[in-house]
């Protein structure tokens, strides 16, 4: 498969400039970018798009760059915002830089023959001029054309908000990129998604009449759910790639409830599996939906992608521990972070040294409001600790009890479950 019916057939092509570029992309290797903007400092599952992207060009024998806008993150970008965003200031953008730095390195080849680059538009944009900059380059940008972009127009057509100075010249920033990478590095590519298409578009036209280059452009679909809804946002917004910001069991979890009608074309998006494996799973949703095979799959391609094997692992169980399996193995962090919408409460850790009994530790918390109830549920075999069922009501509360020095999960019936923390 060429690299070009590989891209189609996951869904990655939504516009390119010439009807050329894929027969050229088989003829040569090409050098090509992708930007990235420092807001934060971690990317979203929103850029896993793009990044892949670059995956698949250098995978093909192409050679990726992948840019950080240390430069143009201090100007900020106005394509799809509806209103201008909060400025940051250097040290914040440099601190976000390396974040994403760290971040793109796993899943980029940096070594061998089509070795990827991380760059930093911060390096040059930086060295400019104002005066060398206006007469240069912005004598080729009409502010007629620039006010008709549409994520210019927007801004304006809504009364109060505006666009900056600042926000409206980022296109020339970008444009001025292009350039600058294919002088310096032989960039004759840019991806981005469907909203970048103007600003790739001018980018190839700066290079044209500064450089006389040849350039190219080719963009992605901004990706939705299948009702037409924002993709990778959840109830507690954005679904981060660091760790810190979006826990591997929260990530994890919220692939595994995408719905059926979105699964296939995310198999497709931000997986590896070949094009028969994904048939087969698309067709286990039509005939044995209640499996979810689909989503555990996926769940479990883009977790291992983005967190590693051993965080797969660690999610899987995490997620099993709902369900009745072995939690002895998860860490305090993991426990907190499955258990966190269950109730909860906090007892005193020297309440071990007098080895109490557990039904009144379990009172005491609020767990159930008697004894009696208590002595009621274990005969019924309802009594559950760190998922194991409870026989004796004699059984006594002691450090062997809890899980990671400090925890306790408590199940009463099948899925009543509450948390109790002795830290």
């Amino acid at each position: 498969m060429t690299l070009f019916e590989e891209l189609s057939w996951r869904g990655f092509v939504n516009q390119m400039t010439h009807q050329e570029l894929p027969e050229l992309l088989e003829k040569e290797a090409f050098t090509l970018y992708c930007g990235f903007d420092p807001s934060a400092d971690s990317l979203h599952i929103g850029s896993l798009l793009p990044i892949l992207g670059l995956v698949h060009f250098q995978r093909h024998g192409h050679n990726p760059i992948a840019l950080v806008g240390g430069g143009t993150g201090l100007i900020g970008d106005p394509s799809g915002k509806a209103s201008e965003r909060a400025m940051l200031n250097k040290e914040e953008v440099l601190h976000n830089v390396e974040g994403i730095r760290k971040q793109l390195e796993r899943f980029l080849d940096f070594d061998g023959p089509h070795a990827a680059k991380l760059l930093n538009n911060g390096d040059w944009l930086g060295e400019v001029k104002l005066l060398d900059f206006l007469r240069d380059v912005g004598k080729f940008f009409s502010v007629n054309m620039m006010l008709n972009r549409e994520t210019v127009r927007v801004r304006l057509d809504e009364e109060g908000r505006g666009i900056s100075y600042t926000e409206f010249s980022y296109i020339l920033l970008q444009s001025y990129d292009f350039l600058y990478l294919n002088k310096h590095y032989g960039c004759r590519l840019q991806l981005g998604g469907s909203d970048q298409w103007g600003n790739i578009v001018s980018g190839m036209d700066l290079s044209r009449r500064l450089a006389n280059a040849e350039t190219y452009g080719l963009t992605f679909p901004l990706v939705t759910k299948s009702d037409g809804s924002k993709f990778g946002k959840s109830e507690g917004g954005n679904i981060w790639l660091d760790a810190n910001r979006t826990s591997p069991y929260r990530f994890y979890q919220f692939w595994l409830n995408q719905s059926d009608s979105d699964v296939g074309r995310y198999l497709r998006f931000f997986s590896f599996l070949e094009e028969e494996e994904v048939h087969a799973l698309e067709n286990a949703v039509i005939e044995k939906p209640q499996e979810r095979a689909a989503q555990k799959k996926l769940a479990e391609e883009v977790t291992k992608l983005v967190h590693g094997d051993t965080a797969l692992e660690n999610a899987k169980h995490a997620s099993n521990a709902m369900f009745g399996g072995d939690i002895s193995r998860l860490d305090a962090a993991t426990l907190k972070d499955v258990f966190s919408e269950v109730p909860s409460a906090q007892l005193s850790a020297k309440v071990l040294n007098t080895e109490p009994l557990l039904l009144d530790a379990l009172v005491e918390a609020q767990v159930f409001k008697s004894k009696g109830e208590g002595r009621r549920l274990i005969r019924s075999g309802g009594l559950y600790i760190n998922n194991s069922r409870i026989d004796g009501e004699d059984q006594k509360l002691t450090s062997s009890c809890l899980l990671s020095g400090d925890m306790m999960v408590v199940r009463t019936g099948k899925k009543n479950y509450f948390l109790l923390d002795f830290s």
